[in-house]
């Protein structure tokens, strides 16, 4: 499959026209790592032309990286954003040309876009800065004098007045008729959350008898009651008609219940390796009172700790967090504004839970998802999750 990558551009003009600068990344967005930078003072222009420019730089950068990769695109402009998906109109004659190149740099079913907010887009705005104080000692910008990784301090701010001429300009070429404000509580600029829908797999023989079963066990398949239940979430699933698209965990239990779903909905199911059980190491296919009888100590303290792990080279509670938020960042990336069931475990799905709402590692003892269990959480474009449903059981009665 395709790798995907990250690119994250912006621009501004000290004046709007004024001394103007862009700034681009492309980074991975497995790892967050900055794998190219861009940045070029401009001379003077608006910030809009910026802001295109920058877009443009960090494609070209993507694609000289890899040019089959898909990418997805997060900019602070909402201007930018909502123009290159296809949402506003193009009027003015400045813009149309650099849209036509940013256009013509991949392929338009190779990327996607993403508003965030500026306070996500620090790196590029830094860079657009960089670029900009170079200008004014008459230089052009260098990557030399750029670190790779984002300092802690922010880049330098606009002043009041720059940001309300940027504003100004975006609202210029916004569409006249204002869009209908979106329903509930988010704010109606966000557009339509990516919303997981979480599947925890069908009974295995292990699931009655409460054993840990995890990564590093046998790998067991559905049994018939498993079977049973993944069918009446195919069907329930059907019946709605929202996923557009199927993950699944690489574990067996979680493969048979996706290729249910997914048989019925007539789409294919993606294996997403970061969404596997935690390894339970030394208590695989153990119960709970049989692991306290054993190894009462470190059974002791796995329980007050997320950063301990189980006995035997075990996974901690911590490091499946890092990585389930690696696999729910990929999936975002990829999925904007769509809806996707994930087929995957009791861990990673709790901690999906858990980390939308904030909530401390030891809630992942506070919750009850039973087998083939449909929860969800929503994700807006400014960085906040909504959740939507948990442990949903409806359709297996």
């Amino acid at each position: 499959m395709p790798r995907t990558l990250i690119v994250e551009a912006d621009g501004g003009s000290r004046g709007n026209p004024g001394p103007a600068g862009y700034g681009a990344v492309v980074l991975d967005p497995e790892t967050g790592e900055a794998l190219a930078e861009a940045a070029e003072f401009l001379g003077t222009a608006t910030n809009n032309v910026a802001e295109y420019k920058g877009l443009v730089a960090g494609l070209r950068a993507a694609r000289a990286l890899d040019p089959e990769a898909r990418i997805h695109v997060r900019m602070d402009s909402k201007l930018v954003v909502e123009q290159m998906s296809g949402r506003w109109q193009i009027k003015h004659p400045d813009m149309k040309p650099l849209a036509a190149a940013a256009r013509a740099v991949f392929p338009p079913e190779q990327v996607t876009y993403e508003w965030i907010p500026r306070a996500r887009n620090k790196h590029a705005d830094r860079l657009a800065n960089e670029a900009m104080d170079a200008g004014k000692n008459g230089k052009q910008w260098e990557p030399r004098d750029s670190r790779a990784a984002l300092d802690t301090a922010a880049a330098p701010a606009r002043s009041a007045a720059a940001r309300a001429a940027d504003e100004a300009a975006e609202a210029a070429e916004a569409p006249e008729v204002a869009e209908a404000p979106a329903p509930g509580w988010g704010a109606p600029d966000l557009g339509v959350p990516a919303t997981l829908v979480l599947l925890r797999h069908g009974e295995t023989a292990l699931t009655p008898q409460k054993r840990f079963s995890g990564s590093g066990g046998t790998d067991p398949e559905l049994s018939p009651a498993g079977r049973r239940q993944a069918e009446a979430a195919a069907v329930s699933l059907a019946a709605r008609g929202t996923v557009q698209a199927v993950v699944s965990s690489p574990l067996r239990r979680c493969r048979e219940t996706a290729e249910a779903v997914a048989a019925r909905l007539g789409l294919e199911v993606r294996l997403e390796e970061g969404l596997r059980e935690t390894d339970f190491g030394a208590w695989e296919g153990l119960t709970f009172a049989e692991v306290r009888e054993r190894f009462p100590d470190d059974l002791d303290a796995w329980l007050a700790s997320a950063a301990v792990a189980p006995t035997g080279g075990g996974e901690s509670f911590e490091a499946v967090a890092r990585r389930v938020a690696v696999a729910r960042d990929k999936l975002l990336a990829r999925y904007t504004g769509r809806t996707v069931l994930v087929v995957t475990h009791v861990t990673p799905i709790k901690t999906l839970v858990r980390l939308a709402l904030g909530a401390p590692p030891e809630s992942l003892f506070r919750m009850e998802l039973s087998a083939a269990s449909l929860s969800a959480v929503a994700y807006y474009a400014d960085g906040n999750a909504s959740l939507r449903l948990l442990n949903d059981t409806s359709h297996l009665r």
